[in-house]
Formats: C-alpha cells, structure tokens, sequence
C-alpha cells in the first residue's frame, strides 16, 4: 500500500491530483463547448421545423377558408333552408377538408348543416364569439376550441360571412374541425423529436389545441409566468429558447405563427434528451482516462524512484551523522539543488557542533551554581515543562527529585492555581517576567506562601533563549505577620471585635454597594447604660469582663455576614449587609434583650446593662457614611432621653410602619 508520507508518494500523488484536474478541465471544456454546439444545431433545427409547421397549418387553414368562401359564393344570400340543404349534399366534398359543416341565417340560427346532425337545424348561435366576431369584422374567423354539444369532443369552427351584392351580412358559413381525430394536425401527430419532445398548438389566448397529452386539449395553459418563451409567443412573438416545460422539465423551445387562424406552433425537445449522446461521450472518455492514468501509475513510480536516488542516499548520510557515525555528508550527484542541500548540511553540523561544545560547558557551569544555591531555584523550557529543580527548592517543598510536574502542581492551593498557570502562559508567549505569589499545600497539609520570580536566560552572543531560570523563597512568616498586623490594626484587643478604624472601612464599603447597586444596609450604633457602677465598684477588670461577656453575646445574635465593632469605652456598632429597616429593628430588639441578660458578679453583688440603641439605614440623600452615623448617634441620643433600655429607628425620608412600636 501506497503511504504518502515520503517525497516519492507525495510526488507521485500531485502528478496523480494534477492529471486528473488536467482531465476534469478538458472534460468540463469538452462538456460546455459540446453542450453549445448541441444547443446551437437543435434549436436551428426546432426551428426549421417549426417553420415548416406553421407554414403547412397556414396552407391548410387558408385552403379551408377558400373552400369555404367559394360555397358562401355558390348559395350567395339566399335563406331557403331546403335548397341551401340541398347545395350542402351537393357540395360534399367539403367534408374532406371538414368534420362538419352548417350554414345560419343573419340572426344566427342554423338553417342546414351536412352531414345531418338532429337538433343541430335551429340552433341558436347569434350569441356565439364566433358569429359575432364574422358579423363584425365580415372576414373570416377560427373560433377558440369548445365542446362539441352532440359529440362533447373539443372542436374549433373555420368560419366565413355570407354577402348579398351590396356586402350586406346575410349570415354564416363554418366548417367544423375536431381537434382529436380531425385530418388538420395529422402532421403533427407524426412529428418524432426523440423519445420525448414534442409539438403543440397554442391558441392566442393560451388554450391548448394540440397536444400529445389528449387530456391537455382545450385546456388553458396555466402560470405564464413560468413560460416566459410561450408567453411571448401569445403576443405574436416568433423565436427559439431554453424553458420549463408545463410537467417542469427543461427544454429548448421553438414558436411560430399560424396567422390566418391566430394560433401558435411549438415544438419541444427536452435538454436531457439532446444531451445524452454528449454525457455517453464524456462517460467514456472519463473511463478511457481512468484506465490510462492506472496504467501510467507504475511508470510514474519507477521514474521517481530513479530521480529521487540521490535524495535517499542523502537522508541515509543525515541519519548516519545523527548517529555519529560519521561527521559530514559526502554525496555525489549531479543534482546540483541536493549537493547545495548537502553543504549546507554540514556547514550548520559543524555549527551545531560548536554550540554543543559551548553549552555543555554552560550547563556546567549552571548546574554548579543551582546545586550549592541556598535558594530554591528552577529552570523551564519554553514548552513550560520545568526540567530541573535544585536541591534546595525540592527540600522546601518536600517532594522527592523524582516526581512528576503534573503531581507537584497539584498541591498548588486551588484558589492560586488557575491565576498562576494563566501568568506562566502569558510569561512564555510574551518572554515577560514570572512574578507571583502563591500558596503551596505540603505533604502533610502545610501550606506554605511562596514568592516566585522567572526569568528568561539569553545567549549574549547570538541573542537566542534558553529557557526561563526562576527563584523561589519562602515567605510563609512574613505572609502571616503581615495578616497578624493587618488584623490587630482593624480589632480591639479586648473582645476581638471590630475597632474604629476597621469599622469605618466596612462602612465605606457597605456606602459604595448601595450607591452602585442600591444595596440596602442598616447601622445600629448604642452604647451600654448603667456601665459606669462596674468600674467604679468593681474595678477596671470586671468592666473588660462585662464588655468580653457583651461582645460574645451580641456576636452570637447577628448573622456571620454582619459585622459588630467596639468603637472605643461602651460605644458599640453594628452593620448590617443586604438588610432592610424592618429586619434591622428585629435584630435590634434581639440584642437589646441578650445583653439585658448579660450580668458580671462582684462581692455578691449582680450588675447588668442595658442598651440605648440608634437604627438607621443608608439614604439617596445621604452625601457619606457621616450622614447616616449622625442619624443613628442622634437616634441612639432619643433612647437615652426616653429613659434608656430602648431601640429608636431613624429614616426620615421613607415611612416604615415599624417604627410606630
């Protein structure tokens, strides 16, 4: 089997795509010219005999007008019914030109007819298109294809006027024609265009008199718009094309006129059948090409085979200096591409080689100082594949030398993995530093916090990379004093709580959300009465004691979203997320109750507290977190007035039901 993989197969498979593209083009040129030609001489001979057509229906048609008007002539203006009966019978050979013939009066009864049809003597037919049309125009007519009312057959009527002296109308004189068996289109019927065309006769109106269809006769052609061709030739257009035929089929069409009757000759010859004698040809042709193109295949190969020696011979050199076992390529040919390949060849070895030498000491050199650095260190290819990690990196990560990268990047902390693979991505495309910080799970759980930075390695002569070389340190303590700090500068030591400080940044933060998305947020702000005996009396350990005891409790009755800060003494705070005015009250009568049940014992004596509290929420028409701190401190002012141990809410611009209890 045919692989093509080698240079051989793959020339052998163009030369196979160029012959037969050589072949589809000369077909396809063969098919469109032979289609035109083909067009060309059926058209010129639907035309031809169409010509003809028309030129022997207007003979016959005009010879039966002029047998016609030679009788009209013979009987003159004369209304005897018998002895125009008479001359009828007398003059019977007027039925080999006709089915049927009847003569009427000026007011358009019939007063004979021959051969004799009962019921047909005294039929009215003053109404009938065609005695109009002969009493108007006083020439002759071919009425349009009715139904014959004794034979119920499709019948036209070839009628001339009868003429007194004077030209006076005395009345008519019409041949009938069935369109079916009459002699009138018996030529047509022996027409043979092939297996499937055909000829028809149209009427200017667009009814159908002739057809091989027998069931189309004196039927109306229907949709014109889809036979622009016939369409045309209703108008009295004369002329060939290429159309639909009335089943869809396409066809070259021809038309001419038949003018004394006003009718239409087509023929019809479908295209399918005009080309099969051309798409047999190119059938074989195509076979013919088939059989030579295989028959050409071996040649084609043992040719390639001979011309393309010396490239074998070539690769086998390449491998055995891949190989070692030799150190140039030496090829004699008279090729002078390939000889120029094989100096090529081995001026870029001999370059290789060189660079080989150079970096073997580089990487000496590098592996000398990696292995005595006291920092953990790497080196990446720029497939992002990290081939070396020295001892001291594998110590502080505590992964033994030889485990998989894809297994230590594992213990990469989920929440840091995805960020920190997206930057060493964009780091190898962009050849930017690697500058992350990230955190590590050890083996036994420990995570650690490292601080990684790479850097691509350049050779300072040619200016190509190596690769990425990256440092990496633990910065664990550091990372935990810096939270330890960053906690106790926002908390009270004493309850763990939210300081000042701490508050406000929520608060802020809290303000920005609602301003953004009109996030509501409530702030309770109280402070304990009754708070000052404790001290006193009991002395500044029992009041931490009472205020531990106070943050605990208010703690559990909040949610874990809400944040509680103690602001300094007995002043407390409360933010409350994502909580409407209603809810904050409820949560504020809560805490009120809890702390009144807080209590601290001294030489017997019980002491408790109770809150004054202030309830508000953030308004439109607040311009900062000041607003809504003096609103809830002025609230928290009104229960100390009121007498303490009370909650009141403050919201001047919405009215909430709630604050009427």
């Amino acid at each position: 089997m045919i692989r093509f993989r080698s240079l051989k197969s793959r020339l052998l498979l163009g030369l196979s795509i160029l012959l037969l593209v050589l072949a589809a083009v000369m077909l396809g040129l063969t098919w469109q010219v032979g289609k035109n030609m083909l067009q060309a001489s059926n058209v010129t001979h639907l035309r031809y005999e169409a010509n003809i057509l028309a030129d022997e229906l207007t003979q016959q048609v005009e010879n039966r007008i002029d047998a016609l008007q030679r009788f009209s002539s013979a009987i003159g203006a004369a209304d005897d019914a018998a002895w125009v009966q008479y001359e009828l019978a007398k003059n019977d050979s007027l039925l080999s030109w006709f089915d049927g013939v009847v003569v009427s009066n000026e007011a358009g009864t019939i007063i004979a007819d021959w051969p004799s049809v009962i019921g047909r003597v005294g039929l009215e037919t003053g109404d009938s298109e065609n005695f109009k049309m002969l009493r108007g125009t006083r020439t002759p007519y071919v009425s349009e294809p009715f139904l014959g009312r004794v034979s119920n057959e499709p019948l036209v009527v070839i009628g001339v006027p009868r003429l007194n002296g004077d030209g006076e109308f005395r009345g008519t004189v019409g041949g009938i024609v069935r369109l079916n068996s009459g002699g009138l289109f018996n030529r047509l019927a022996k027409i043979r265009l092939g297996d499937d065309g055909y000829s028809a006769i149209f009427t200017a109106s667009g009814r159908i008199l002739f057809h091989p269809d027998k069931t189309l006769v004196n039927t109306a052609v229907s949709s014109l718009d889809d036979h622009p061709w016939l369409d045309s030739a209703l108008d009295g257009w004369e002329g060939d094309g290429l159309g639909n035929l009335l089943n869809g089929q396409s066809a070259y069409q021809s038309y001419s006129q038949v003018w004394p009757a006003n009718w239409v000759v087509g023929l019809y010859l479908p295209v399918e059948q005009a080309q099969a004698p051309l798409s047999d040809f190119i059938y074989r042709l195509w076979w013919i090409w088939l059989a030579l193109a295989l028959l050409l295949m071996p040649l084609l190969w043992w040719l390639l085979a001979r011309i393309l020696s010396p490239l074998n011979r070539l690769e086998a050199q390449i491998d055995e200096v891949g190989r070692a076992e030799r150190s140039h390529v030496n090829l004699a040919t008279s090729m002078h591409e390939l000889q120029e390949v094989a100096n090529t060849f081995n001026r870029v070895e001999d370059e290789r080689q060189q660079l080989l030498n150079n970096l073997h000491e580089r990487e000496a050199f590098l592996d000398s100082v990696l292995n005595s650095s006291p920092e953990g260190m790497f080196v990446a290819n720029f497939d992002g594949v990290i081939t070396y990690m020295n001892p001291a990196l594998l110590m502080m990560l505590d992964i033994p030398k030889e485990t998989l990268m894809e297994a230590w990047l594992k213990q990469i902390h989920p929440d840091d993995y995805q960020g920190a693979v997206d930057l060493w991505q964009h780091s190898l495309k962009s050849g930017k530093d690697y500058i992350r910080q990230l955190r590590f799970i050890k083996s036994d759980s420990e995570i650690l916090w490292l601080d990684i930075h790479a850097r691509v390695v350049m050779l300072s002569q040619s200016g190509h990379s190596l690769g990425l070389v990256g440092v990496v340190k633990d910065i664990t303590e550091r990372r935990q004093q810096e939270a330890l700090q960053r906690w106790e500068a926002e908390h009270d030591p004493l309850t763990g709580l939210l300081n000042r400080r701490g508050f406000l940044r929520r608060l802020d933060e809290a303000y920005a959300d609602f301003q953004k998305t009109s996030t509501p947020s409530a702030l309770l702000l109280f402070d304990l009465d009754h708070f000052k005996p404790i001290n006193d009396e009991g002395g500044h350990a029992l009041g931490d004691e009472m205020l531990r005891r106070i943050a605990q409790v208010i703690a559990w009755e909040v949610r874990r979203s809400d944040h509680v800060a103690r602001q300094g003494g007995d002043e407390f705070g409360v933010l409350l997320p994502s909580c409407t005015l209603t809810q904050a009250q409820r949560i504020a009568e809560s805490l009120r109750q809890a702390v009144s049940e807080v209590s601290v014992t001294h030489a017997d004596k019980v002491y408790t507290v109770t809150l004054s509290m202030g309830v508000t929420r953030f308004n439109d028409e607040d311009d900062s977190v000041e607003d809504a701190l003096n609103r809830a401190d002025a609230a928290s002012y009104e229960a100390k007035s009121r007498g303490r141990n009370d909650v009141v809410v403050s919201n001047p611009s919405e009215f909430d039901p709630m604050t009427l209890f």
